[in-house]
């Protein structure tokens, strides 16, 4: 799986919440939770762990030169909400 992001708000999320984009593509690598996040436009949530730390990342599948990738949109400290639920699925 092909993972990828916009560099430019990669950097701007590592300034303002402590993570590029590119240490948040480390969630699919260990145990996450993920399901759909809204229809239009189609975007996927993905709650785990990166560098200690409990996330939620967003992201969605877009085609690239005839490849289907995963595009991370940003990320955020996972919600006391967003944490239950990812206990929920992990069990």
């Amino acid at each position: 799986m092909r993972i990828d992001w916009d560099d430019n708000k990669s950097e701007l999320l590592k300034r303002e919440r402590g993570l590029s984009l590119e240490e948040c593509a480390e969630i699919f690598l260990g145990g996450h939770v993920s399901d759909r996040k809204t229809d239009v436009p189609e975007q996927y949530f993905a709650i785990g762990f990166v560098q200690g730390q409990l996330i939620t990342v967003i992201y969605e599948y877009r085609e690239f030169e005839d490849e289907e990738i995963v595009w991370l949109i940003t990320y955020w400290k996972a919600t006391k909400r967003e944490a239950q639920l990812y206990e929920q699925k992990r069990k």
